[in-house]
């Protein structure tokens, strides 16, 4: 129908419009929207893994550890998605600034959980917070009044 009402209307449907293009062409969120949905987003995924964490010390709970834990992450890397875009966020997940996190939050070793799940939430928030304009600054100098 779309092309019959283009073809009507005189335009040309450009074939080449791929559909990561007519998706954020028709997405039109807010700033605030975006920033909204980012945190919950990430909260969210961060609460998921804490909880399959802590069920990780139950009997026969690394199944339940494995599914939390997967949901966790997964919602909170896409809470990234939210601000910048998806393809964007993957164009961008490798810069310099991005770099060391990245890495951390897609290292896995095995063995010692708890510290890696602690440094993979750390790893993911100071990923997350490169896309928020100067959120980085103020998390630094946050740290900086408490430490002094």
């Amino acid at each position: 129908m779309d092309k019959l009402r283009s073809m009507m209307g005189g335009r040309e449907d450009n074939e080449e419009t791929g559909l990561t293009a007519q998706v954020l062409d028709a997405s039109t969120l807010s700033y605030s929207t975006r920033l909204k949905w980012f945190v919950i987003c990430f909260v969210s995924g961060i609460l998921c893994s804490i909880l399959g964490t802590a069920l990780l010390f139950l009997p026969n709970g690394t199944k339940l550890f494995a599914v939390f834990y997967t949901l966790g992450n997964l919602a909170a890397l896409s809470s990234t998605c939210f601000l910048m875009g998806p393809v964007k966020q993957l164009k961008r997940m490798f810069e310099p600034t991005r770099l060391i996190a990245t890495c951390v939050v897609l290292w896995q070793k095995k063995g010692l959980a708890i510290i890696f799940c602690i440094l993979q939430f750390l790893a993911m928030t100071w990923y997350s917070i490169s896309y928020i304009p100067f959120a980085r600054d103020a998390v630094i100098k946050v740290f900086n009044s408490c430490l002094s």
